[in-house]
């Protein structure tokens, strides 16, 4: 039997209020994590525009006479929507409103925008000692850079990720997603729990700051210090581990399939899965098998041509060697494994009708292991709940 929903009321952030004053991904990735976890989170936007992803399409979906953008769709679910003018006396009275009974504020205006808004931190914290404060930029809040604007794949290309990314050092490639948009929303989103963990000591706030550079050099790993440590300057090398092999993409029959060899047990299976000798000097290590990869690559893809991707999956999972398939989205969203685990999330939207959204990333379970689920609500129309929100602050004066 199916366990029920959880109330608001009993999700790990309930009773927070977040105001999301961002645009775009970043800053509403991050408030939309918020909202995921119970957090009561209003998304402040221009009149008559809103947010700028509200425009960011094709697809759109809906009514042909109000589409609605699925890019904003992507990153807005669990939130209402209000509209303010900021540059009107009324617009910032409201938002200083909201501010003062609000726990979080996230936004990613260009650095110096919020205080010339009159809402310096020093401000903020004056009217709401506890408030944590969540400012994304694209290059820093500092140093001789710090006021860029800042664009998910000119970040990549700054932040070095492009030159590691694509066929080979020539071929530059931005990631398929914007990557450091939504690794500085996570990262945005961890700084924020962390400062609501400090202020249940201390009862007092903080301002959080990241931004796309740091994230994404925050995500540079092992590449980061084959340089920081070895002196090497990493390149691009296409579907395959630079440090471990065999492991990256193989042609085969019908298509391509993954295979990742870890440790030499794993190398031993695969060469039994393979009917290849197990004495070959050529990749008795792994040091040698990195240095012949492509050697090794096309002894190997000479066996799998000889069977189709599935016969090799089932092989290979039978012997213990790790592998997958390459899947493409919609095969992603049909795939049993992924709505297991919450990926797919189904929402009545107001205009759009039922829609599926790619769901959370995070799961929670209760101490008798019992999964705690929550409904989620659809991504808002621009100004839906403006008479609600303005009715609540007149309440709560």
């Amino acid at each position: 039997m199916e366990r029920p929903v959880t109330a608001a009321e009993d999700l790990p952030l309930a009773g927070t209020l977040v105001v999301d004053l961002s645009r775009a991904l970043a800053g509403p990735h991050a408030a939309m994590m918020l909202g995921d976890m119970g957090a009561r989170v209003i998304k402040v936007e221009s009149p008559g525009t809103g947010d700028d992803a509200r425009g960011w399409g094709p697809p759109f979906v809906g009514p042909e006479d109000d589409p609605q953008s699925t890019y904003f769709m992507s990153a807005n679910r669990n939130k209402e929507s209000v509209q303010l003018d900021l540059k009107s006396e009324e617009g910032r009275a409201t938002l200083g409103e909201l501010l003062r009974r609000a726990d979080v504020l996230v936004e990613n205006f260009r650095p110096g925008v919020l205080d010339r808004l009159g809402f310096p931190p020093a401000a903020l914290h004056e009217a709401n000692p506890g408030l944590v404060v969540l400012s994304i930029s694209g290059f820093g809040h500092d140093g001789p850079e710090g006021g860029r604007a800042g664009y998910d794949q000119i970040a990549q290309g700054e932040a070095g990720l492009m030159s590691l990314t694509g066929p080979g050092p020539g071929s530059p490639t931005r990631v398929g997603v914007p990557i450091g948009d939504l690794l500085a929303g996570i990262y945005g989103a961890y700084g924020v729990a962390t400062a609501l963990a400090a202020r249940a000591r201390t009862g007092r706030g903080t301002v959080v700051r990241t931004s796309l550079l740091a994230a994404l050099v925050g995500v540079h790993a092992f590449q980061g210090t084959r340089h920081t440590v070895a002196g090497e300057v990493p390149q691009a090398q296409g579907n395959h581990h630079p440090t471990i092999s065999p492991y990256g993409a193989f042609g085969c029959r019908d298509g391509m399939l993954q295979i990742a060899v870890g440790n030499d047990a794993q190398w031993l299976r695969l060469l039994d899965v393979l009917d290849l000798p197990g004495d070959d000097p050529r990749f008795t290590t792994n040091g040698e098998r990195r240095e012949r990869r492509e050697e090794l690559t096309k002894v190997i893809e000479d066996v799998l041509m000889t069977e189709d991707r599935d016969t090799w999956l089932a092989r290979l999972a039978e012997a213990g060697v790790p592998a997958g398939a390459i899947r493409t989205l919609d095969e992603v969203y049909a795939w049993d494994q992924a709505r297991s685990q919450g990926l797919l999330v189904e929402v009545d939207h107001p205009t759009a009708g039922r829609i599926g959204l790619p769901g959370p990333a995070l799961r929670l379970f209760d101490t008798d292991g019992e999964e705690v689920r929550r409904e989620h609500r659809p991504p808002p129309l621009l100004a839906e709940h403006d008479d609600a929100v303005r009715a609540w602050l007149e309440e709560k004066q």
